[in-house]
């Protein structure tokens, strides 16, 4: 059954003529009489009898619009229901970021403050989520896009930056190159045990003397706050050790890659309004990311 037909047949029957919820759907009476008849003839009955006086609803026209009545106004509710609930960005949005990227922890703790009704969901992984499978309204990722299908808003980009301990360099002195590196005991971010971690260093490809591998860069830095390992950070991480002197960076005239960060979500041709609401907030938060980015990068 033709929906569209359905609703404006419970107009007629509501309305007790043709003429009348032709004016209240705002659409013209040939029309309106056209798409009953399309229906009758879909249906194979007579559902509403016309006379001078109106129309009135034929025996197979009332069953229907008791069924169809009650269909229609539970569509008109929803759908106000979902009006209602975008305008008052009152729902969930489901979000993915990678680990330990706090400045973003700021940016949703700033947007829960601005849309309290929304109630954020948030998945924490290295791990390539799918985003249609996985049901993620907009990711974060660092590192190039592979997923052509996906919608990608590049925000910003960062460098890691290599640190020790003063302990550590007291000890062994700072490296003066990048092959120094190789008689430092190393902790290395890394996701693959089977595949042996490397830097690249201004380009030098080092395969560091790794102690430690490890996906968290929580731990890579404790290590390093300890004296016991040199190891690369996000800036974001590095700036306050470095600032208050329990860091040092190294190599600084040899700088680790540039990792660009990326929105990333599903190509609806319609998106939700509490996800441009998100992608908007993100556009205009940026600015605080990326002092808290840069910050580390210049200690």
């Amino acid at each position: 059954m033709d929906l569209n037909a359905a609703r404006m047949f419970v107009a007629v029957a509501q309305a007790g003529s043709l003429s009348a919820a032709a004016a209240r759907l705002g659409i013209p009476l040939p029309t309106l009489s056209r798409r009953i008849r399309e229906l009758e003839q879909q249906l194979k009955v007579q559902l509403l009898e016309r006379s001078a006086r109106g129309t009135r609803l034929t025996e197979a026209g009332t069953r229907l619009y008791e069924h169809a009545g009650r269909g229609i106004e539970a569509l008109q509710e929803a759908e106000q229901a979902v009006v209602s609930d975008q305008a008052r960005l009152k729902g969930r949005l489901r979000l993915s970021l990678p680990q330990t990227f706090e400045p973003w922890w700021d940016l949703l703790a700033a947007f829960q403050r601005r849309y309290p009704d929304i109630q954020v969901h948030v998945y924490s992984t290295e791990r390539r989520m799918d985003l249609v499978e996985d049901g993620i309204d907009v990711a974060l990722r660092v590192g190039a896009i592979v997923h052509d299908a996906m919608v990608a808003r590049r925000v910003l980009s960062f460098r890691n930056v290599l640190v020790a301990g003063p302990a550590l360099v007291e000890r062994l002195g700072l490296p003066a190159e990048p092959e120094d590196l190789h008689r430092f005991p190393c902790a290395v971010w890394s996701t693959r045990i089977d595949v042996p971690a490397r830097w690249d260093v201004d380009r030098h490809v080092i395969v560091p003397k790794a102690m430690l591998t490890a996906n968290d860069y929580h731990l890579l830095c404790s290590r390093a706050l300890a004296g016991d390992v040199v190891t690369e950070l996000p800036p974001f991480l590095a700036a306050g050790p470095i600032r208050e002197g329990r860091l040092v960076p190294l190599l600084p005239r040899h700088p680790l890659p540039e990792w660009p960060i990326h929105l990333v979500y599903p190509p609806h041709r319609h998106p939700s309004a509490i996800v441009r609401a998100y992608l908007d907030f993100c556009r205009g938060y940026l600015p605080n990311v990326v002092r808290a980015c840069e910050i580390g990068a210049a200690g």
